[in-house]
């Protein structure tokens, strides 16, 4: 399967790919983003000019061969440029979760010895100069914007617009050091590294070599077919694998456009303006979107609402083989066009969704029903499989070829396989060189001929040759009958009702499954006030006697749906109750990735699922909480236990 390597072009790193674009490119819009309101553009001309000036500075302020710099904030042109400036001076870009708190960040910062720290505002520098006592590596501390900043002792701190006029000045002088620099890059340089999110314990530092991003963007921008006309949306977080290889790999590949929003409050709107054509969320953002189509749909009036209903009814029968060219009738064909006009072109307007050519979801698994009211809009929306470990790409779906319930085919240059306890094993160009100091770790991944291991159960069809992933591998197991036990598969399928934001599931080595739900607050709150229900906080709703009945109603209907999955139907929910709090980053219940860690929701909150196992009607409890300001707190609530009607499998247990 050896093809020609990017290398052969001379295009070793991403700066080589820079200046490539500033040649061919130069003209055409490399980033937007909006300020107080109004879009800011720079072509790849005018990139090249800030990415080089930026590096001359950082060679002026001693930024080394080898040095890591992390950079904090949110997705903005300059922090990008950060990242490219740091890779032409032979540095390391490490970016961190703009909303890690001291803790997180003083780990990972300890961990690569960062030097320098770019960030976007003062509240990334007050944090980074929270860690510093306890990190002793960082030397000087840059920023991007400078409300608020004037105060603060300069001694080791620089506005990165100073540093970049630096650089501009010392041009003569240390060009041709940088020039050097640049030229000797090579395809085993390191990248980027990324942290994992750690659902498992301490985050790892993913090293990727410039062969990793490289081979993976191009082969992944072949797959679909991506142009330099193209135009993201950069709003996920830079800490994570997926935006560096949109916003920074894909995107000096192919030269498109990448798009900044003002800020995540206004992001909606903004995608709505950038209209991309290449489109990545994870599932939740998809949730939340239909979530909002569906509150908005309860307010309409009875005529548009039945207008709604109607044509979408249309648009989930015929919407999706329309989509992928498949023969459908006329008289559906028209209808579907009808709908168009009236119903789906003006939604996906209001989504940002108008000219998404190609639109990808990863990270979760997607509820399919999420997954195929996007498609029947006929907005071109496919799953992908990653890991930070992969450079993303694992599996990808072909056009004509998607499907809510797998991942698709090898991406081009991937070997996948399934090992015999079922866990997914691949092999790619973009399998990571190592974990950053930490040899074992990598060992346990990785094997001496490439493959590594990806934590995820899977198996591929025998008909389609597409995988399916069930579930995380350690979270598989089975039930006290021996049946399969998947928590995630059930979990997806209550999230796909806007009531529920969030659910866990539990089940192994018992006789019957049983699960923790939250609310989503904007929709449940939404309904309350619809019919006059008066609430003052979220426990108080939560414990609300009619959303419990709602809430019932979902577990029930979902429990039909998991009894016709033949491998999975020991997965039925016996018993359910609604929690207290949200399952909180802050809190250690989730990833920073909003993962849910099941181990520690499983250890604090043990009482809660003896009480759904015992038996019992109602449960007290005590909760310890983390407030905003970092301030500890203790919440209590009485809780009510409730069961659900199961389909089928009871009477067949009682049977056997």
């Amino acid at each position: 399967m050896q093809h020609h390597t990017v290398a052969t072009e001379g295009l070793h790193s991403v700066p080589h790919l820079l200046a490539r674009n500033a040649a061919r490119y130069g003209a055409k819009p490399a980033y937007r983003e909006k300020e107080f309101g109004i879009w800011q553009s720079w072509t790849w001309a005018q990139t090249a000019d800030e990415v080089r000036a930026l590096a001359l500075g950082f060679i002026a302020l001693g930024v080394a061969r080898g040095d890591y710099v992390a950079i904090i904030g949110r997705n903005r042109p300059a922090l990008y440029w950060a990242m490219v400036a740091a890779q032409s001076v032979g540095a390391i870009p490490v970016p961190l979760y703009q909303d890690a708190v001291a803790e997180e960040m003083t780990y990972v910062l300890e961990h690569c010895g960062a030097k320098y720290v770019v960030c976007g505002d003062q509240e990334q520098v007050d944090k980074v100069i929270e860690v510093q006592e306890k990190v002793s590596s960082i030397e000087q501390i840059l920023y991007l914007d400078r409300r608020g900043m004037r105060k603060y002792d300069h001694s080791s701190m620089n506005a990165l617009d100073d540093v970049t006029a630096e650089g501009r000045a010392a041009h003569q002088r240390l060009g041709a050091e940088l020039d050097a620099r640049i030229g000797e890059l090579t395809y085993d340089h390191t990248c980027v590294m990324l942290y994992t999110s750690g659902t498992t314990g301490r985050p790892k530092g993913v090293v990727l070599s410039n062969r990793n991003i490289l081979e993976t963007s191009r082969a992944s921008s072949e797959f679909d077919r991506l142009q330099p006309g193209d135009e993201i949306l950069a709003y996920l977080p830079m800490a994570w694998v997926g935006d560096f290889i949109f916003a920074i790999g894909q995107a000096y590949w192919t030269g498109f456009c990448v798009n900044c929003p003002e800020n995540a409050s206004t992001m909606m709107t903004d995608l709505r303006e950038v209209g991309p054509t290449y489109y990545f969320a994870p599932p939740r953002i998809f949730e939340t979107q239909l979530t909002t189509v569906m509150i908005r749909m309860e307010d309409a009036s009875r005529l548009k609402k039945w207008v709604f209903d109607n044509f979408m009814a249309h648009a989930r029968q015929v919407g999706p083989d329309i989509l992928d060219g498949k023969p459908v009738d006329l008289f559906s064909r028209l209808k579907y066009g009808l709908g168009n006009i009236l119903v789906y072109g003006p939604l996906k307007n209001t989504l940002g969704f108008s000219r998404v050519r190609v639109g990808y979801t990863a990270g979760e698994a997607i509820g399919p029903e999420i997954f195929d009211f996007y498609r029947s809009l006929g907005i071109n929306l496919k799953q992908l499989y990653g890991q930070t470990e992969a450079s993303v790409f694992i599996t990808q779906q072909p056009d004509g070829q998607v499907r809510s319930d797998t991942v698709g085919v090898p991406s081009p240059g991937v070997e996948v396989r399934i090992g015999e306890n079922g866990e997914v094993y691949y092999r790619s160009p973009g399998t990571f060189v190592e974990y950053y100091k930490n040899a074992d770790s990598t060992r346990d991944t990785k094997d001496p001929e490439g493959w590594v291991a990806t934590g995820d159960a899977g198996f591929f069809e025998e008909r389609t040759g597409h995988l399916r992933i069930i579930d995380r591998a350690k979270d598989v197991g089975k039930m006290s009958d021996g049946r399969m036990f998947a928590p995630k598969y059930v979990e997806n399928k209550l999230k796909f009702y806007p009531n529920i934001l969030e659910a866990v599931v539990f089940g192994n080595a018992r006789d019957r499954c049983v699960a923790f739900i939250n609310i989503d607050l904007s929709a449940v709150g939404s309904w309350a006030e619809r019919n006059n229900i008066a609430y003052s906080s979220y426990q108080e709703l939560a414990g609300h006697p009619r959303v419990l009945e709602t809430i019932q109603a979902h577990v029930e209907a979902v429990n039909e749906s998991v009894a016709q999955d033949e491998i999975l139907s020991g997965c039925q929910i016996h018993r359910f109750l609604v929690l207290h709090k949200e399952l909180d980053a802050d809190d250690g219940e989730m990833t920073r990735t909003r993962k849910v860690r099941r181990r520690i929701v499983e250890e604090k909150f043990a009482d809660l699922i003896d009480a759904l196992y015992g038996g019992k009607s109602n449960v007290y409890t005590e909760t310890e909480v983390t407030y905003e300001d970092g301030r500890k707190g203790r919440i209590t609530a009485t809780l009510d236990l409730r069961d659900a009607r199961v389909v089928g499998n009871s009477h067949r247990m009682a049977a056997e």
